[in-house]
């Protein structure tokens, strides 16, 4: 059992503040299913976006995909509208090992060629793979490798974590 305590709410407003200022004229947000997406979706409405932000997963891009399986995730890319020559603000509530980003490129690259893509996180917690690194993170705190550090939403939608 870890005693490492994140207020999510709290890194959730420095997360805003954060992306606020990544934005570039007709820059759309697009959420990592799942946690991503909960952040990415609360931000369009915080921040007052127009249109809708989109949701992409992992799955069908994974590296791990033939000791895995098929996720129960695979569906939920959802982009509403067209991401070619758009600026792609993505978001992630736990930045780790960076293969999930990796493959969530390789899903938005199947949808068209966006101007640009950032990545903002709500927690980086190092132990990198690939070269991939956050234009923003909230936080960033060291966990041992098997240590799992996931985001959950209440019904009233506020964040906390879990940590096991």
């Amino acid at each position: 059992m870890s005693t490492l305590h994140l207020d999510a709410e709290a890194l959730y407003g420095d997360l805003r503040r954060g992306v606020q200022r990544l934005l570039q004229p007709q820059a759309v947000l697009v959420g990592i299913w799942s946690g991503g997406a909960w952040l990415a979706e609360r931000l369009q409405q915080d921040l007052q976006l127009e249109g809708q932000h989109g949701v992409i997963s992992s799955a069908l891009h994974r590296d791990d995909f033939g000791s895995k399986g098929m996720s129960a995730a695979a569906d939920h890319t959802k982009l509403p509208f067209d991401i070619t020559d758009r600026h792609i603000v993505l978001i992630d509530d736990v930045l780790f090992t960076g293969r999930t980003t990796r493959a969530v490129i390789n899903e938005l690259f199947d949808f068209g060629r966006p101007a640009s893509v950032t990545l903002a996180v709500l927690v980086d917690r190092g132990g990198r793979q690939l070269p991939i690194e956050p234009a923003f993170s909230a936080a960033r705190v060291a966990l041992a490798p098997e240590q799992r550090l996931r985001l959950a939403k209440d019904d009233n939608g506020r964040f906390s974590f879990d940590v096991k």
